[in-house]
């Protein structure tokens, strides 16, 4: 039905036609430049040809843009300029907005020739930021910001009694304090509801990490002011890269990233996505990611078994060049650093892949000169095929070395800490996969032609290895089968292996040292210099122990056992402690500490933590109420040479004077200062005593025990004598130019 107008009233000679709003119709009709032109691209750095050789160019430009889409046909839009030469950019139209999204992501400063670089930039992009005068026309000469001299990041390196620093995290409170051996921690900076989930230290010790529901902050300095701010709302974990230059951010929420819910620094792309990875330094996104499903699987008995997250999901090459993620049973992508781009424009098909690590440090296989980073990975048994185990170079592609392994049920991959070797932890089955039994698989790595040694004398399955840093010795830990119906663990056995010694500085066969049996142990933390090893038993009901092993304990000669008489391991059980509940252990970074935790993050009993010297000699405990975290802050690798280090350590009986001087003068100086304070706390006792004395005399009021106390001082029956007696233990005069 039409509408009536015959009611309306009318009025010729008042109507006013600028008196009406349309803004609500322009609003609905307005030509808005970003819908229709989504698809187009502007490609700038494009060289300068007559307009005879432009159709060339074109041809040979549409060679780089169609690698990620479909050019739409005359497609390719060349300004000329007065002289008819074109003026370096071209407008670019593909099939789809999606096209044109990818255009920008993969080829945004690529090298068109030796001269000519690409910068590819959305059409609607350069229109929003361009419009409404916010490029101006004319030429302003920027301004330069005043030079502001920033916080030391690496400061606390410098204290001058070598002092480690750890973080703390309890009820809500997090604190920075220093570590001074028995004596209470001395407080660097403590906040209130300085994290919403826990904290974490980047690698090299440089930031603070605290972690909220809208993102990630990173702190640090003498201030501890805020250094850096990431914004991805709901952020479970975070992940950063080995020197500290790329973080990854996860959430199990996809981003919701929109006109509705804009999110700093992100765009509409990240929308939908779980992962970010961020360039630090800039504080920008390089790209992020969705998370791929895991496919199911079942176990030998076949049986589904539950989906498990692996983290971190994208792992970091040694020198962060490379970032890599595993699509399991299916492929390996590995994406250079910074420009987030696929390695060869595709992923490294490996069927049937199901774990893959990162060599830890730059691999220097022998004879090869060239540049490489190694990542190995493991595939099972697919049909007839069997297991295999494989090392990979990167940026060849190329596999270096290959080993076959027949009735693998699980796999786990080990790296040395200097890349020297890797060991391929393999646990077998019967042939009826009844029973299991575990064989170690050692590529070494830095020898000719990577030679594989098995270690095929251990019954039981392997729980627990661990590698010495810096060094050619493990440990493991194997457990029998669990009885069916028993609820209780089985006991476990720790077993340690050292290389034999041989001549000429080669390394030797891997050896069996010794193995402790009935024991309840089940983690392995190695001092991060080596030689001392804890071996603990975490999260049990039933055991505490927390053994401290020396691998080089001087023994005289007669002493040692046979076993160790041939290889280069000395064995010593130094000491046995017990944490009621521990939960984690942290060796400090100069491995002269250790850190038991007992974590309300895991339970509500008891918490607090421990502190030991690397001989199991307990230093400090306190329980703390609701106790989550004890974290020692990491160094950065040392800049003293091998030789420099070498001459300490051949002086080291010298320092440790020195040092023992120094912590006795410390101990000294403490004493004199508690007996200052107990000497000053008398003279304001006796002082008062005095003055209340006087107020009663005054007042006509006679004090029984005062003038009894008064008549004893008096007669000589209470007499006070203190005594500070002061030792000199070595004086030194040094004369400073």
């Amino acid at each position: 039905m039409a509408p009536s107008y015959d009611n309306l009233p009318i009025e010729d000679d008042e109507f006013d036609e600028d008196e009406v709003d349309f803004s609500d119709l322009q609003e609905q009709y307005e030509v808005r430049l970003e819908e229709g032109l989504d698809a187009f691209v502007v490609v700038d750095g494009l060289p300068k040809v007559p307009d005879e050789n432009k159709p060339k160019l074109t041809k040979f430009l549409l060679r780089k843009l169609n690698t990620v889409g479909k050019v739409k046909e005359d497609g390719v839009f060349m300004p000329l300029d007065e002289s008819g030469t074109t003026e370096g950019y071209a407008f670019v139209e593909y099939s789809a907005p999606s096209e044109a999204v990818a255009a920008v992501k993969a080829l945004h400063g690529t090298a068109l020739d030796r001269r000519h670089t690409m910068a590819v930039n959305k059409l609607t992009d350069i229109d929003r930021y361009g419009r409404e005068g916010k490029i101006s026309e004319e030429y302003h000469e920027p301004t330069i910001e005043p030079f502001q001299e920033k916080e030391h990041l690496r400061s606390w390196l410098g204290d001058m009694e070598a002092r480690d620093q750890m973080v703390m995290y309890r009820g809500d409170k997090v604190g920075v304090f220093w570590n001074d051996k028995e004596d209470q921690p001395e407080q660097v900076v403590d906040r209130d509801n300085w994290t919403e989930f826990f904290v974490q230290w980047s690698p090299l010790g440089t930031f603070l990490t605290s972690i909220h529901a809208q993102g990630v902050q990173l702190w640090g300095g003498k201030a501890w002011s805020r250094q850096k701010r990431f914004a991805h709302p709901g952020v479970n974990l975070v992940d950063f890269s080995p020197n500290e230059k790329y973080l990854t951010t996860w959430s199990h929420k996809p981003l919701q990233v929109d006109e509705n819910n804009p999110v700093p620094s992100l765009s509409a792309d990240d929308d939908g996505k779980n992962y970010i990875i961020w360039d630090i330094a800039t504080g920008k996104p390089l790209r992020s990611f969705a998370t791929l499903d895991v496919p199911s699987s079942t176990d030998a008995e076949g049986n589904p078994v539950k989906k498990k997250m692996q983290w971190p999901t994208f792992k970091w090459s040694s020198d962060d060049n490379y970032v890599a993620r595993m699509t399991q049973g299916q492929s390996i992508s590995v994406y250079e650093l910074p420009r987030m781009n696929l390695l060869d424009k595709q992923s490294i098909k490996v069927e049937g892949v199901m774990d893959f690590e990162w060599a830890p440090a730059t691999p220097r296989r022998d004879g090869i000169k060239t540049y490489e980073q190694l990542f190995c990975y493991w595939t099972p048994e697919l049909g007839s095929n069997p297991a295999k185990v494989g090392l990979m170079t990167i940026p060849s592609k190329e596999i270096v070395r290959t080993r076959n392994l027949f009735n693998v049920s699980d796999a786990k991959l080990h790296w040395q800490s200097e890349a020297a070797y890797v060991c391929v932890k393999v646990d077998r089955h019967s042939k009826s996969k009844k029973s299991l039994a575990t064989n170690l698989e050692i590529f070494r790595v830095r020898e000719k032609g990577v030679p594989v040694e098995v270690v095929d004398s251990i019954k039981d399955t392997v729980i627990n290895f661990a590698w010495e840093p810096k060094g050619n010795r493990f440990v493991l830990i194997t457990a029998g089968e669990i009885p069916a119906a028993s609820a209780v663990p089985p006991k476990t056995a720790v077993s340690f292996f050292a290389p034999e010694k041989a001549k000429g500085g080669v390394i030797g066969n891997f050896k069996h040292v010794r193995t402790v049996d009935k024991k309840n142990s089940n983690a392995i933390y190695w001092s991060p210099k080596g030689r001392f090893v804890v071996v603990a038993a975490l999260q049990s009901q039933q055991s505490f122990d927390l053994d401290f092993w020396d691998l080089n304990f001087e023994k005289p000669k007669d002493e040692k056992e046979a076993s160790e008489k041939d290889v280069s391991a000395n064995l010593q059980l130094m000491s046995t402690a017990e944490h009621y509940g521990v939960t984690d252990i942290e060796w400090d970074p100069t491995g002269r500490y250790v850190a038991t935790v007992a974590s309300a993050f895991r339970h509500h009993m008891e918490n607090g933590y421990h502190i030991y010297d690397f001989k199991g000699t307990l230093l400090r405990e306190e329980s703390i109420d609701r106790f989550k975290q004890l974290i020692w802050r990491p160094r950065p690798q040392t800049l003293l040479s091998k030789e420099e280090q070498a001459e300490i350590r051949k002086n080291l009986r010298t320092y440790s004077k020195i040092f023992d001087d120094q912590d006795l003068s410390k101990k000294n100086t403490a004493n004199r200062q508690v007996v200052e304070q107990r000497r000053r706390l008398l003279e304001e006792w006796k002082a008062w005593r005095e003055q209340m004395a006087e107020m009663l005399e005054e007042e006509g009021i006679v004090d029984e025990k005062l003038e009894i106390a008064k008549q004893k001082d008096g007669e000589g029956e209470i007499e006070e004598i203190e005594e500070i007696v002061e030792d000199v233990v070595e004086e030194t005069e040094e004369v400073v130019q």
